[in-house]
């Protein structure tokens, strides 16, 4: 027996399970599900599902649904049996509850009703992404999805464009190929990257590349499962203002000064307004 029966002080407890791997939960994460009074679930079945695998009674206990599209009435119950003094255990699908999953507003709620509010940490796709990646791990942005039409997704993507870290996204199988030709279109396409797919799972793959490439291949190719995308930061060319300026000039020659500006942005990792102010008054001086 993995776990064991014991009296929790009252509170609000995530729980992460795993993200693939059954065999991946910590102890004292079974622990807390087997001793909570009450369980919640973004999706009840699913952690039916890993308490079966290992052996977890629930002893009565209902398993309660609570996710994205639950209504303010089923946090509020929640809340009722906090007040009333219970230990509420909250497992999300996958991973660790609140990294692009439920469970900010119960977690908020909680603690301001002065609430114990505590964790039993365990899998997470985002820090085992970065695990394997082959990226640089001393700083990091998780994004999470991006918007799902192109114009918004490029636009926060150049949102991103001089963040000093690796960046971390979720994406979906049938989005993957257009995300990463927008990525390589506006990020760069020599940025290093990486696509970790189905993580501690049976088809587990990590792809590795410049984004340019990893576009191509995957355009080609169709994927599935749970899919992480890592992205380099930019890399910082030491470049002068005269540098800059003739490389604008020699952009304006042929392009338009929206398309010059974008272009050596992209190609220098510089402040693409600024570049597009200094193509404006190179092209006004003319």
């Amino acid at each position: 027996m993995n776990y064991e029966i014991k009296r929790l002080t009252p509170g609000l407890y995530f729980v992460a399970i795993p993200i693939g791997t059954a065999r991946d939960i910590t102890l004292r994460a079974l622990d807390v599900l087997a001793s909570a009074d009450v369980i919640a679930a973004e999706d009840t079945r699913s952690l039916r599902r890993l308490l079966e695998i290992h052996g977890v009674p629930l002893n009565g206990r209902q398993v309660l649904a609570y996710h994205d599209h639950s209504s303010a009435g089923a946090r509020a119950k929640l809340m009722s049996f906090l007040e009333a003094g219970k230990s509420v255990a909250y497992a999300s699908e996958a991973g660790t509850p609140l990294i692009a999953d439920p469970g900010y507003h119960l977690s908020k709620e909680a603690a301001d009703a002065g609430h114990q509010v505590t964790t039993a940490p365990g899998p997470s796709a985002v820090i085992s992404a970065l695990t394997l990646a082959g990226l640089p791990t001393d700083a990091f942005f998780f994004e999470g999805f991006l918007p799902n039409s192109k114009s918004a997704r490029r636009n926060k993507l150049d949102s991103l464009r001089e963040i000093p870290g690796t960046l971390v996204f979720y994406e979906s199988p049938k989005r993957l190929a257009d995300m990463l030709k927008d990525a390589a279109d506006v990020l760069g396409a020599t940025r290093s990257a990486a696509v970790c797919r189905e993580i501690t799972k049976k088809f587990e793959e990590v792809k590795r590349g410049p984004l340019g490439d990893l576009a191509s291949d995957l355009e080609k190719s169709s994927v599935k499962g749970e899919i992480v995308v890592l992205i380099d930061r930019a890399s910082k060319q030491e470049l002068g203002q005269d540098d800059i300026e003739a490389a604008v000039r020699k952009a304006l020659e042929t392009m338009s000064v929206r398309d010059a500006a974008e272009t050596v942005a992209r190609a220098t990792g510089q402040n693409k307004r600024k570049i597009y102010a200094l193509a404006l008054n190179l092209k006004s001086s003319v």
